[in-house]
């Protein structure tokens, strides 16, 4: 087994392990996220029934609360972005691990000799690289996206 075979198998694994922690760190943000909004909803309803209720309060009170209310929204529409920008992580990894595994797959038929290989090979061959591309372009209109979303948030 060469040893640039090793290489490349436990580059493999490597870049896996990565995909898997960041996928896992993603997943746990998300039910974070989850988690905060609820919180936003609970208190958001709360400040709600008291502007509603309290219509004889102080009106410094009800600014407050008023305040309050708008603090939320924005706290609100920011873990939206965040997780918009998450779910575009995940069609990343996604998409990343489809590559890798064309990639794998490409390379098996590519290592094969001409003399060998089948028309069924090449056919297959062909198949995976246009697939490949396709992925490839995908991942460069999410990256696209995220550099159209990140420049009209400045």
């Amino acid at each position: 087994y060469p040893s640039w075979k090793r290489t490349l198998a436990r580059r493999t694994r490597e870049s896996q392990m990565k995909r898997f922690c960041r996928a896992q760190a993603i997943q746990r943000r998300l039910e974070e996220i989850e988690v905060t909004f609820r919180e936003l909803e609970q208190q958001g309803t709360k400040l709600e029934k008291l502007l509603r209720d309290e219509n004889e309060s102080v009106a410094d009170q009800q600014t407050q609360w008023t305040n309050q209310l708008l603090y939320l929204v924005q706290k609100k529409n920011n873990l939206m972005t965040e997780e918009s920008d998450l779910m575009i992580a995940v069609q990343e990894l996604k998409l990343e691990e489809q590559q890798c595994q064309l990639d794998e797959k490409l390379r098996s038929y590519m290592n094969k000799e001409d003399a060998l290989k089948t028309p069924e090979d090449e056919k297959a061959e062909q198949e995976i690289l246009k697939q490949l591309v396709e992925v490839v372009n995908k991942r460069n209109i999410l990256i696209q996206l995220q550099e159209e979303k990140r420049l009209s948030e400045l």
